[in-house]
């Protein structure tokens, strides 16, 4: 396989491994899950960020609803959500998302939006907005929230935080060294930080992160990684290989084999997070109330 420089915008040319092809499950569900979604006039993260797992999902009525509009203030050179919002958030978009969450029969919801660093507060209120309206509509729902890193802005953090997340989620995405190529807007301490808020804010809040493997880091990095989420007082993580959206993203750099990502679902158990999802189609919302499911028993025993 040949390698290329992390700068480069130019694919690799190889074919996915066995390992990453699969059959796409479709049908009624699958239907009319899309349908739900188009007629509310809602975004999910899966249909914007190409997720491998929409149609897997989709089929089993699971969708991450994605907030405040389809594009984003930020350009991550690996996320294939476009940039450069136009339009202010729908104030009327919470109560649409908490319909099609009731009629989608959901009592497991997560809810991500696209950075929005034009707004005062991030977009906290919306998400905010979006978890009342949820449990105002669905009396037995729990919420996950993937949120942005809101520039650091505490209050907003803590604006989310008291809306009552069931899970509170930032990505952390990549190691230290890569972010100026990858995240090139963000800032790996100010993420570590605010997992420490959360936990800091209420600590009976599971917090998770997650990253994605195959951009060029290393063993030691990851590892280094790891450990720096979880001294930040994080207890879930997901890891999930990198693929590239389009020629205009970064290429990957290595598929990283099934037992590879056995072997450092291992390794973050023993460095001591509670639960730990890893493998090639793991993302960062991918079966995300077994995971919430896993640790409230383990706190319940």
């Amino acid at each position: 396989m040949k390698q290329m420089n992390p700068q480069s915008t130019h694919p690799i040319k190889v074919r996915k491994p066995a390992w990453l092809r699969r059959k796409l499950p479709q049908g009624p569900v699958y239907e009319q899950i899309r349908s739900l979604i188009r007629q509310g006039n809602l975004h999910t993260v899966c249909q914007e960020a190409q997720c491998p797992n929409q149609f897997e999902c989709f089929s089993q009525k699971t969708a991450t609803f994605l907030i405040m509009g389809s594009k984003c203030t930020r350009n991550c050179r690996f996320c294939s959500i476009e940039s450069d919002p136009t339009h202010p958030p729908d104030t009327e978009e919470p109560l649409r998302v908490a319909a099609a969450a009731a009629k989608m029969q959901l009592r497991y919801v997560v809810i991500t939006s696209v950075t929005r660093d034009d707004l005062s507060d991030g977009g906290a209120s919306l998400f905010a907005k979006t978890i009342g309206a949820l449990r105002e509509r669905i009396s037995d729902v729990h919420i996950e929230v993937l949120i942005p890193d809101f520039k650091g802005d505490k209050d907003a953090l803590c604006c989310v935080l008291e809306a009552r997340p069931d899970v509170l989620n930032h990505n952390i995405e990549t190691v230290p060294r890569l972010y100026p190529i990858v995240r090139p807007q963000a800032d790996y301490q100010r993420s570590l930080r605010l997992l420490q808020r959360v936990y800091a804010f209420n600590p009976m809040i599971p917090v998770k992160s997650g990253i994605m493997l195959g951009l060029g880091e290393t063993s030691d990095e990851i590892r280094q990684t790891m450990k720096d989420i979880y001294e930040s007082e994080c207890n879930l993580l997901t890891l999930g290989q990198y693929l590239q959206p389009s020629q205009h993203h970064l290429p990957v750099e290595r598929f990283v084999t099934p037992d590879e990502f056995d072997n450092w679902k291992q390794t973050a158990l023993e460095i001591g997070f509670e639960q730990v999802a890893s493998g090639p189609f793991v993302r960062s919302s991918y079966h995300a109330r077994n995971l919430f499911q896993a640790v409230q028993c383990c706190d319940a025993n």
